[in-house]
């Protein structure tokens, strides 16, 4: 309250200078955006052209796939805490699975889990265990691109549901300069900033440094939301023709190491907090490391390189309670994790004609090395006890994988055919629990054929048929024992229609698909806990089948519109025995979101914008065996701001911003699993920033 009661008498102060010279004369204000535009061009809330769906820069109404972004504005606007919240109104996205829980970014697409094999950050795939996952802080980001359905045909290892592309912010040719104060609810400071622009006189060097520091509690004792984030690019730029960007990032994150509450029994969730204040940090660290590398030799070729090296640790304490007779026991466990993982990508582009037929074709291969281990602990006498316990080894896992790829996009008149293949080998050598090694070989060829046909006002009818194929990092158990194998591939298949239509003289996006997926040997949780107290992991085969309906707009008035609806139905084709032929728990069937804002421009409220946001969550099961009902839910979102420069000539690039998630404090029970878990109530952040 201080910092707005503060902002408040400045601007009041500003206001009384400004009326003195009646005379001054009014520039029209320059916009000063974050974005590049160099992978994800974009405006506003809807985003034209993206490299992610093709490999190649081409308009998204024309790819022969259902693709979502996440803009930049959009990310300003709702000041999205984690990635779960930043895709919260994107169609076919579902991150309200597991209630209340800022550890660890757990979503899912089209039905199926995304999080382990449908992470990518600037097209590369990043790589995630059980526990040490990547952590996305959304202050990085310029953008996010959602390509629904299998993306293997292209990326080589990602899941059925889709993959999600992570963009970094890159260095900006134009001087930004930004710095942001975030005050909110349970003691929550932060602080941002974000420079970039030349680093010489003649522009071939540019720099960009994002940066974040918070220190937070949240409404649950001894779990904390602190973070330290540092991102630096560099771009070399010699000439029109050649381009090298490097990107990197260092990050901290501690959270609580627990974030559940006590089940007495399967579809029951009592007040009873599982984590003890005492011993409840998670402290994951992770860093990465790579460049983006371009020439382009002619009119014929181009060739690009993107490489990476990241690594991830988790260690996490978390504890719980289970019954002994009438009453309850405490246990405490610490668990530790590390991913590390190399990947690069080298591809070519040709372009050229055939006669009445304009092709871009790409050609690649690429390489990918991950390195994975575990260990851990559990104490039934006392934290303190737990803390000088030696861990045990739980599993580790290395395995590399190569792929070669083709497409072709060719493109008659208004007809555009897409095709590609890809062949992937995959060597996995894994040791379990007991220290037996087993090493395993995959090979799989991926496709991916699409066709998309403009008609003559503007409506992109497409349809396509593509396939993916993921090995699997981490463990699986056998039903009813503590024995953990290796994870075996994961495989789909999909076939999808839609529309698409960028209607003309307009920023506004509309489109709708049609998909149906079927996946076999998928990773899920079951519901039950080893003797590490990890929750198991099994496999089976699920079928995904649905619509989607989704709408993208940002106008001259200073209205943007983001809106969105899913009806989707997912069955087990096989699990266990119970299990076959029901529906995935924690899938809803229905979600659907809205969000509007509006920015006055204009007259005495010139400055003031108003946003408003809801989120429709449907009924879903429990449990796998359907014998539990979760209710569905409805959150309202809400953002009002304030924007000095548009009345105040010299508090150009002042903004106010108030943010409130949950407005009206709808707390349900969600299951999944048989797991049940809480949802957050409700949540309020005040931002003041300057760009300069």
């Amino acid at each position: 309250m201080l910092l707005l009661g503060g902002a408040a008498i400045f601007v009041s102060n500003q206001g009384a200078y400004a009326q003195e010279d009646q005379n001054a004369i009014v520039l029209d204000a320059v916009t000063v955006e974050a974005q590049s535009n160099e992978i994800l061009k974009q405006e506003g809330y809807v985003a034209k052209q993206d490299r992610i769906g093709t490999k190649t820069d081409t308009p998204i109404a024309k790819i022969p796939q259902a693709i979502s972004t996440v803009t930049q504005k959009q990310i300003e606007d709702q000041e999205p805490r984690t990635l779960n919240e930043a895709l919260s109104y994107t169609a076919s996205a579902n991150p309200n699975s597991f209630g209340y829980d800022t550890r660890n970014d757990a979503f899912f697409l089209r039905g199926f889990p995304a999080y382990y094999n449908g992470m990518f950050r600037d097209g590369l795939r990043q790589y995630n265990a059980p526990t040490a996952m990547f952590k996305t802080e959304p202050y990085g980001l310029e953008g996010i691109t959602i390509l629904k359905g299998p993306a293997s045909s292209l990326y080589g290892v990602s899941g059925p549901g889709g993959i999600v592309n992570l963009v970094t912010k890159r260095p900006k040719e134009e001087t930004f300069r930004e710095v942001e104060v975030l005050l909110g609810e349970n003691n929550r400071y932060q602080t941002g900033f974000d420079f970039s622009g030349k680093a010489n006189e003649d522009g071939t060097l540019l720099y960009r440094l994002t940066g974040l520091g918070r220190d937070s509690d949240t409404f649950l004792e001894g779990y904390s939301d602190d973070k330290l984030y540092i991102a630096p690019a560099l771009t070399f730029k010699p000439d029109e023709d050649t381009k090298l960007t490097i990107l990197g990032e260092l990050s901290r994150t501690k959270t609580g190491g627990t974030a559940f509450f006590y089940n007495p029994a399967p579809g029951e969730v009592s007040d009873l907090y599982e984590g003890d204040p005492a011993y409840n940090d998670y402290t994951q660290g992770q860093g990465r490391i790579g460049y983006e590398f371009e020439h382009r030799f002619n009119d014929l070729l181009t060739v690009r390189q993107n490489l990476r090296y990241s690594k991830a640790d988790a260690d996490l304490e978390y504890s719980g309670h289970y019954p002994v007779g009438a009453d309850l026991a405490r246990y405490w466990g610490h668990y530790k994790e590390n991913v590390a993982t190399f990947t690069v990508d080298n591809m070519a582009q040709f372009t050229f004609d055939t006669g009445p037929v304009s092709h871009v074709a790409i050609a690649g291969i690429d390489y990918t090395y991950a390195d994975y281990d575990s260990a851990g602990a559990v104490s039934y006498v006392s934290a303190d006890d737990i803390k000088n316990m030696p861990l045990a080894f739980a599993g580790s896992q290395k395995m590399s994988n190569v792929g070669v790829y083709a497409q072709d996009q060719l493109t008659w008149d208004a007809l555009t055919l897409f095709g590609s293949a890809r062949y992937d080998w995959v060597d996995t050598k894994a040791v379990n629990t007991s220290e037996v090694e087993t090493s395993q070989k995959d090979g799989h060829f991926s496709g991916r054929i699409g066709l998309s046909y403009e008609t003559p006002w503007g409506l992109i009818p497409y349809l396509n048929y593509s396939s993916s194929f993921a090995p699997n990092i981490g463990f699986v158990s056998a039903e009813g024992t503590n024995i953990r194998s290796a994870a075996k591939p994961t495989a789909a298949e999909q076939k999808e229609i839609g529309v698409k239509y960028q209607i003309p003289d307009t920023n506004l996006l509309i489109s709708a698909a049609l998909f149906d997926i079927k996946q076999k040997d998928g990773v899920v949780y079951d519901g039950t806990f080893d003797e590490d107290g990890q929750q198991r992991q099994r496999q089976l085969d699920l079928h995904s089948r649905g619509i989607e309906l989704e709408a993208n707009a940002s106008f001259d008035n200073g209205f943007g519109l983001i809106a969105s609806y899913t009806h989707l139905k997912m069955t087990i084709d096989k699990g266990l025995a119970d299990t076959e032929g029901k529906e995935l728990s924690a899938t809803p069937n229905d979600i659907f979101s809205l969000w509007g804002n509006y920015q006055f421009n204009d007259g005495q409220l010139a400055g003031l914008g108003l946003g408003a946001g809801v989120r429709y969550v449907g009924e879903s099961f429990g449990n796998d065996q359907n014998t539990i009902d979760n209710e569905d839910r409805v959150f309202v979102d809400a953002a009002l701001s304030y924007d000095f420069g548009k009345r105040f000539d010299n508090l150009e690039g002042v903004k106010l911003q108030i943010n409130a998630k949950n407005l009206f404090d709808e707390r349900k029970v969600i299951c999944s699993a048989g797991n049940c878990y809480r949802d957050e109530g409700r949540s309020i952040m005040g931002s003041l920033r300057y760009r300069f």
